[in-house]
């Protein structure tokens, strides 16, 4: 098993948390490109109406942007659970930031000479 370092953890939860608000972000991209695909399907079923295309076309039209809104609202709500998602990734990067510079401060302003002592004792069990 590979050593986890400080720095790595450090490292590793800022990756996460920003691929998780890319992820997000893109998504929500996604979701408003198939929002404006509902509505023109939508305005093309209208404007099918307008020209007298027969019924079942018309309808059928309609029925794929009320679809394609459903899908859409849908996917905005998996946007949303990423939003959620990428608010805790970030909040966890924040907190091992916090709590372990907190750490290398102390030890920092530790007044006893610790540069000798054996690193095994700071390990957890």
């Amino acid at each position: 098993m590979a050593e986890l370092t400080l720095r790595q953890l450090k490292k590793d939860v800022a990756a996460l948390a920003k691929d998780v608000a890319r992820g997000a972000e893109a998504i929500h991209g996604v979701t408003r490109e198939l929002d404006e695909d509902a509505k023109d399907t939508a305005r093309v079923a209208e404007m099918i109406a307008g020209m007298g295309v027969d019924t079942t076309s018309v309808a059928e039209a309609r029925e794929l942007a009320k679809l394609t809104s459903a899908a859409g609202n849908e996917l905005l709500a998996y946007a949303n659970l990423g939003d959620s998602t990428a608010r805790a990734a970030q909040a966890a990067h924040n907190q091992a930031r916090a709590s372990h510079d907190g750490i290398n401060e102390a030890y920092s302003r530790a007044p006893v000479d610790i540069s000798n002592m054996k690193r095994e004792w700071l390990q957890q069990e």
